[in-house]
Order: C-alpha cells, then sequence, then structure tokens
C-alpha cells in the first residue's frame, strides 16, 4: 500500500468517525399523570458537567422561575450559553394528561447526556425532571421514567392565586383542566427542605368551598413516576 493510499484511507476513517460522534436524539415525552399538566417542556443535550437542576441542592434563579412559573427562558438561556443543543416547548403549550410530544436534539462527543425539565400544574413549585442522563453512543431505543420533584422555593400551600407565578410570589399560577376550590386556608405556610427534592404530591381535599386546598384530591393527585421519556438514538 502507497503512501497516498494510507493518507487516503486514515481521512476516509476520520471522517466517518467524526460522523458517529453526531447523531440524531428523537425524545418522545408521555405524561404519565391523570390531571398534572406539563407547562412549556426544555429538552436538551449537554455537556456531562453542567446541570439544570441537582437533587439536594438549591435551585438556581432560572429553575426556581419554571418551576413557579412555567418561564422555561432563563434555562434556555444557560443552555444557549454552552452551546447545548435544545428544544423548547416542543409541545407548543401545555402537555395534557396522558398526552404526548416530540423533540429532536444532536448528540455529539461534547453534548453527551440529555436533561428535561417543565413547571407541573397545578402545583406551587413542582416539576418534572431529567438530570444529565447518559445519551447511549449505540443506536437503539431507550426508555426513561421521570419523578416529580419539589424546587424547594416556595411553600407548598396549595392555592390557586392568579399572578402568583413570578418567583416569590406564594401561590399556585393556573390550574387547567379542572376548575380548582376556592377560599381555603392554605396546607402550610413554610418549606422546611429548601433543597430540590422528590416531590410530596398534592394533598387536595374534597371541599369545593373552604377547606385547607384549593385542589381536588381526585384529580391532582399523583403517584411517582410522572412521565415516560422514549429516547430513539438514530
Amino acid at each position: 500500500m502507497n503512501k497516498a493510499t494510507s493518507a487516503l484511507i486514515a481521512g476516509l476513517t476520520l471522517m466517518a468517525g467524526g460522523t458517529a460522534m453526531a447523531a440524531d436524539v428523537e425524545v418522545k415525552i408521555t405524561n404519565l399523570t391523570q390531571g398534572i399538566y406539563f407547562t412549556p417542556l426544555l429538552v436538551a443535550a449537554h455537556s456531562s458537567d453542567a446541570h439544570l437542576y441537582q437533587i439536594g441542592s438549591k435551585a438556581s434563579e432560572p429553575l426556581q422561575a419554571m418551576a413557579e412559573g412555567g418561564d422555561i427562558s432563563g434555562l434556555a438561556d444557560v443552555l444557549s450559553g454552552i452551546n447545548a443543543s435544545a428544544a423548547a416547548n416542543p409541545a407548543e403549550g401545555l402537555l395534557a394528561p396522558t398526552a404526548s410530544t416530540m423533540a429532536m436534539v444532536e448528540s455529539s462527543e461534547t453534548n453527551s447526556t440529555l436533561s428535561i425539565v417543565a413547571m407541573m400544574l397545578p402545583t406551587n413549585d413542582g416539576f418534572v425532571g431529567l438530570d444529565a442522563w447518559p445519551i447511549p453512543t449505540e443506536a437503539g431505543t431507550y426508555h426513561i421514567y421521570l419523578n416529580a420533584y419539589d424546587a424547594g422555593t416556595e411553600a407548598n400551600n396549595e392555592l390557586v392565586v392568579d399572578g402568583s407565578g413570578a418567583p416569590g410570589s406564594l401561590g399556585i399560577p393556573a390550574s387547567p383542566g379542572m376548575a380548582p376550590g376556592t377560599q381555603g386556608s392554605g396546607v402550610t405556610d413554610e418549606e422546611t427542605n429548601m433543597m430540590v427534592h422528590i416531590h410530596r404530591g398534592n394533598l387536595g381535599d374534597d371541599e369545593a368551598t373552604g377547606g385547607k386546598s384549593d385542589l381536588h384530591n381526585t384529580v391532582h393527585r399523583w403517584l411517582n413516576p410522572v412521565a415516560k421519556v422514549t429516547v430513539t438514538v438514530k
């Protein structure tokens, strides 16, 4: 084999290797709950040292904005700053119970992990999340089940208050799907765990007027997992 042929083969090998390092990743997200809606989702392939949230750590300001009001713009800016491959709001609005949506991102040697976040309504600061899941390098279909998390930034008083979605404004901003109760006294007025943690779930009650919660105990409660993710690496 002459030097020219060797160089050509080496070049083709490098090109093939470079192509193999980048892959299209199809992400299907299904809401498994019976009465909880997901606000606009944020799906991203990013570097393994980056995190949109971490269990046991204090929530960042962008995470708080997402968890309390569904605002993903701050987290999207963070992802843009690290050159992540991100898909924002693939469902073009709320993702209803039992509904699914699709997103496409691109994995690479740099963007090798997958994260997903969205606020859950109606909750005070609950969100569905996937934190830096290693994306397989082998083509195929993979399934992941996601839990609900509490951002630890707001007391779970379970009272629906118009305009309360801004960080630091106590209350649930909306209750889509089923009208909430009214005149609840509040389940609690404090949050003892101020770190990101597994959400205890909504308690609710069966009183349309009064009681402790504005949420319905037959509709707005859930058990983990709250979402199923099907990842297809192409």
